[in-house]
C-alpha cells in the first residue's frame, strides 16, 4: 500500500515509536513570537538549559506589537512592553535569530517565514500558534504548540506527538471568477464545520488547489485549525520551487539542486488511502461571509442567515440563537447590504501582496464611506516595502484607509486597540469569536475583495457587483 505525504513526513522524521500511537519526531524548525516565545525561553533559561539549535530558531515580534505609525517598544496593551523586551533579552542571550521592531524582516510568523524560506518542503517547523498550520502550504510538516511543548522542542529538537489520522480534501475544476482561496476556506467550513478535521491531518488536492498560488494556498492551509485539523499540507510543486528559489533562507548553488530533486518526491503515492476522503466541486464556490460567531457560520453573500436547523449536528438550537442574539441578527435577515461599522484587512491569512493588490484593485478610485473606519496593517515590514514601492499604500489611503506597521493587530483584542463595543466589523481575519476584535464586537469574515467593496458601499457587498469607475 501507498504511503501519503504526512505519513513519509513522519517516517522521515521519527526517531522512536513511544507506544500507544505516540511517536517522537525530530523537530527542524522552531518559529517563536513574543506573546508566547518569552515563556518558554525564560522558562527554558530559569531551568539551566539552553536552545539545541539556535540557528534553527527563529523569533519575531508580531502580536502584542503596535502597528501605528512611529511604534517603538511601547504598547496600548497592559504588560505588552514587558513581553517584547523580555522576548528581546531572552533571543539575544540564546543565539537566535530575532526579527526585531524596526527590522526588515519583521512581520507576522506564519508570513515572514514563507518569504524568507525558513519554512522549507519536507522540513518540520513548530511554533506555539495555533495557526502554524498556515506554512504546510509549502509541503512542510507544520503545527502549532503550547509554551511547554515548545520548551522542550527547544532543549532536545524534538517532541512527542500522537499520530493523527489522514483526511484528504480534493477540490475538483476551477474556482470561479472572482471567488478566492478565502472564499474556498469558508466554504469547507460551512460544509464540514468547525470540528470537520478533528483529529485528522489534512491534505489539500485537486485542479483547483493546484491552481492557486503559494499565498493562496497559505491562506487555505491557515484556516485548517478552524476545522479543528491537526494541521494541512499540500504537496509541493514547480509553483512552490519558483516561489522559493533565491529566498534570503532557501538553499543555494549546488545545494537548492539537491534540494528541488529531493522535494519532487514529496507527494502521496497514488494508490496511498486516506482515513477519510472527501470531494468537492470548485464550481459550487461562491464568494463567503460569516454570519455568526464561529467560523463555520459561513453563507455565500447572496444567501440569508440560515434558520436553526436540528440535521445539521453542529450548532445546537440554544448556541444558534446565542451566535444570532450576539450579532444582532435574526434567521432569514439579508446578509448583503448589512451596514458596517468598521473594515480591516490584515493577519496571518489575508495580508500578503497579492491580498493587497487584489485589495487595491477594488479601492483604486473609490472612497470608503464617510462612517467606516478602514485600516490595512501589511503582514510584514517586506510586504510593506513591496506594497509602497507599487503604490498600493497611496491607493490605500486615498480611499481612506489607515495604512499601518507590520503585525497581527486587531485579529484579536488583547486588552489593547480594539474596535468599539458591538462594532459590527469586515474582516479578512480568520476568526469572529465573541470579543475577538474588541468588547463585543460583531465580525464578519470574508476575503480582502469583499472587505474593500464593504467599506467602500458601508455595508456587506459583493465585490463582483461594484459599480463602474465614473
Amino acid at each position: 500500500m501507498g504511503r501519503t505525504l504526512f505519513e513519509k513526513l513522519w517516517d522521515l522524521h521519527a526517531i522512536d515509536d513511544l507506544g500507544g500511537g505516540t511517536g517522537l519526531l525530530l523537530i527542524d524548525r522552531i518559529m517563536l513570537h513574543e506573546r508566547t516565545g518569552s515563556v518558554a525561553l525564560e522558562s527554558l533559561r530559569d531551568a539551566g538549559r539552553s536552545v539545541m539549535a539556535p540557528r534553527q530558531t527563529f523569533v519575531t515580534m508580531d502580536h502584542i506589537v503596535d502597528t501605528l505609525p512611529g511604534r517603538g517598544d511601547r504598547t496600548i496593551m497592559p504588560t505588552g512592553t514587558q513581553f517584547i523586551t523580555a522576548t528581546r533579552k531572552a533571543a539575544l542571550e540564546a543565539g537566535l535569530t530575532l526579527f526585531d521592531i524596526g527590522d526588515p524582516g519583521q512581520g507576522i510568523v506564519h508570513v515572514i517565514s514563507p518569504e524568507q524560506a525558513i519554512v522549507l518542503p519536507g522540513v518540520t517547523l513548530v511554533c506555539p500558534d495555533s495557526h502554524t498550520c498556515t506554512q504546510g502550504a509549502l509541503g512542510a510538516l507544520a503545527w502549532g504548540i503550547g509554551s511547554t511543548e515548545a520548551e522542550h522542542a527547544l532543549a532536545t529538537s524534538t517532541l512527542r506527538v500522537r499520530k493523527p489520522k489522514t483526511m484528504r480534501i480534493t477540490v475538483n475544476g476551477r474556482l470561479g471568477t472572482g471567488v478566492t482561496a478565502k472564499d474556498l476556506a469558508l466554504h469547507l467550513l460551512g460544509r464540514f464545520g468547525a470540528a470537520g478535521a478533528v483529529g485528522h491531518m489534512l491534505e489539500y488536492a485537486g485542479e483547483a488547489v493546484r491552481a492557486l498560488d503559494v499565498e493562496g494556498r497559505l491562506t487555505l492551509c491557515n484556516m485548517a485549525t478552524e476545522l479543528s485539523a491537526f494541521s494541512a499540507i499540500i504537496a509541493p510543486d514547480e509553483t512552490v520551487f519558483a516561489y522559493l528559489n533565491g529566498r534570503a533562507f532557501a538553499p543555494k548553488g549546488a545545494d537548492w539542486d539537491a534540494a528541488v530533486a529531493s522535494w519532487a518526491a514529496l507527494h502521496s503515492d497514488a494508490d496511498a488511502v486516506f482515513d477519510v476522503d472527501h470531494i468537492v466541486d470548485a464550481a459550487d464556490v461562491a464568494p463567503m461571509v460569516t454570519w455568526g460567531n464561529s467560523p463555520q457560520h459561513a453563507v455565500p453573500l447572496g444567501e440569508t442567515v440560515p434558520a436553526y436547523d436540528p440535521a445539521g449536528g453542529r450548532d445546537t438550537q440554544a448556541t444558534h440563537e446565542r451566535a444570532l442574539a450576539y450579532m444582532g441578527l435574526t434567521a432569514g435577515q439579508a446578509l448583503e447590504d448589512l451596514p458596517i461599522d468598521a473594515a480591516f484587512i490584515g493577519s496571518c491569512t489575508n495580508s500578503r501582496l497579492s491580498d493587497l493588490r487584489r485589495a487595491a484593485a477594488i479601492l483604486e478610485g473609490r472612497k470608503v464611506a464617510g462612517h467606516v473606519k478602514a485600516i490595512c496593517v501589511p503582514g510584514s515590514t517586506r510586504v510593506k516595502a513591496e506594497a509602497e514601492a507599487e503604490g498600493l499604500d497611496r491607493i490605500f489611503r486615498d480611499a481612506g484607509f489607515e495604512w499601518r506597521e507590520a503585525g497581527c493587530s486587531m485579529c484579536f483584542f488583547a486588552g489593547g486597540e480594539s474596535f468599539g463595543l458591538r462594532q459590527r466589523v469586515i474582516t479578512s481575519t480568520n476568526r469572529n469569536f465573541e470579543s475577538r476584535q474588541g468588547p463585543e464586537t460583531r465580525s464578519h469574515l470574508a476575503s480582502p475583495e469583499t472587505v474593500a467593496a464593504s467599506a467602500i458601499a458601508g455595508a456587506i457587498a459583493d465585490p463582483r457587483k461594484l459599480s463602474p469607475i465614473a
